[in-house]
């Protein structure tokens, strides 16, 4: 599945603190870059992510009882990758691995949600859309959204997330890789200033 867009350029300020105050519920969400020393946080916040998507794909533990994440490191040493921590009312929350890639067949440019984790504590509250709807929101482009067919509930939230932030249902495709199926949603966002 191709979800091509053209090249977005970002600068300093797309690293900035995104608030996002939700008035109405008296919730105080934010987003923040993950700075290098907050690394063991968004390491164990991924532990966690990975026991709970452990139900749906075969995860092995190392010999340390821990499931890792090679690429981590990555994201704060290569341009095209964004660490987020997510924090609600101040405690941690959840976490975004967001990365920009090119498509290798057409060389353009997609954003790609890598890894997407909101605590179970803090789910069903629409904390998860508003963070997925700020984020597409801040950057603009060509867009995809990976889901495990088998993990029903996480295809159930991305439809809604997609469908609300573009207005009409988003259609995906299904893709099969190393026996997994998964579907992919495509979609573009114009982009705009989300307030802080």
């Amino acid at each position: 599945m191709r979800c091509e867009s053209k090249a977005v350029d970002l600068n300093d300020g797309a690293r900035d603190p995104m608030s996002l105050d939700d008035e109405n519920r008296g919730l105080k969400i934010q987003l923040t870059a993950a700075a290098p020393e907050e690394e063991p946080v968004v390491a164990n916040l991924l532990e966690l992510y990975a026991h709970d998507f452990s139900e749906f794909h075969a995860i092995d533990l190392d010999a340390n009882g821990k499931f890792g994440y090679s690429q981590l490191p990555l994201y704060w040493r290569e341009p095209n990758r964004y660490p987020f921590l997510v924090r609600v009312d101040s405690k941690l929350a959840g976490l975004v691995l967001l990365r920009q890639e090119a498509e290798p067949s057409t060389n353009k440019t997609v954003w790609d949600l890598a890894e997407f984790f909101v605590l179970r504590g803090y789910r069903r509250r629409g904390i998860g859309t508003r963070i997925a709807h700020h984020l597409w929101n801040r950057f603009p482009g060509r867009w995809q959204v990976r889901v495990m067919v088998v993990n029903r509930s996480a295809l159930q939230f991305w439809e809604q997330a997609t469908g609300l932030f573009a207005g009409e249902h988003v259609l995906s495709a299904r893709v099969e890789k190393d026996g997994q199926h998964w579907r992919v949603f495509c979609f573009d966002s114009p982009g705009k200033n989300p307030p802080r």
